[in-house]
């Protein structure tokens, strides 16, 4: 299974159980593992995924950035947030930005 249809069974796993801190956090848990599995797939994934998904993406960014330690996402994501302003995502990215060492 690709990357995009991962995400997508995760992410309508977690919407399912919004309000069941296990299932929740089991969701996360899996959108890392994919999305830290391979730095590039991630990189064209976060540039082309759609608004609904990227706001619940953006609720991990900070262990994408701690697992991935990439300027290279940092700067992805400072592009999506440019993108999607009303997402406000500039103080999700500055604290992913704060896990990547020597940054």
């Amino acid at each position: 299974m690709d990357i995009e249809n991962k995400i997508k069974a995760i992410l309508n796993q977690k919407k399912i159980n919004i309000n069941d801190d296990y299932g929740t956090q089991k969701s996360w848990d899996e959108l890392i593992e994919v999305l830290v599995e391979n730095e590039e797939n991630t990189l064209k994934y976060l540039e082309n995924c759609s608004k609904e998904n990227l706001y619940w993406i953006s609720e991990v960014f900070e262990d994408i950035a701690e697992s991935l330690q990439s300027e290279e996402l940092i700067n992805c994501l400072r592009k999506l947030d440019e993108k999607f302003p009303d997402l406000e995502m500039t103080n999700d990215i500055d604290i992913a930005e704060s896990y990547i060492e020597n940054s």
